[in-house]
């Protein structure tokens, strides 16, 4: 028998996944995460900060 399908132990470090090129894969995967995260919590504050702004006006306009 191969120990090619032998399953990871349980504990122990993991091994770094492989960059095989493709979209989904490896470490450039994980900063895409990152960047996209960022550029939605960028995004929130700003639509938070034009909600924000549109009661502002309209509270100081309301008699």
């Amino acid at each position: 028998m191969s120990d090619q399908n032998a399953p990871l132990p349980a504990s122990g470090p993991r091994p770094e996944p492989v960059d095989d090129g493709s979209e989904g894969g490896g470490r450039r995967a994980s900063k895409g995460v990152w960047v996209r995260a960022f550029i939605y919590v960028i995004g929130f504050h700003i639509f938070a900060g034009l909600v924000m702004l549109l009661f502002y006006v309209g509270g100081t306009n309301h008699h």
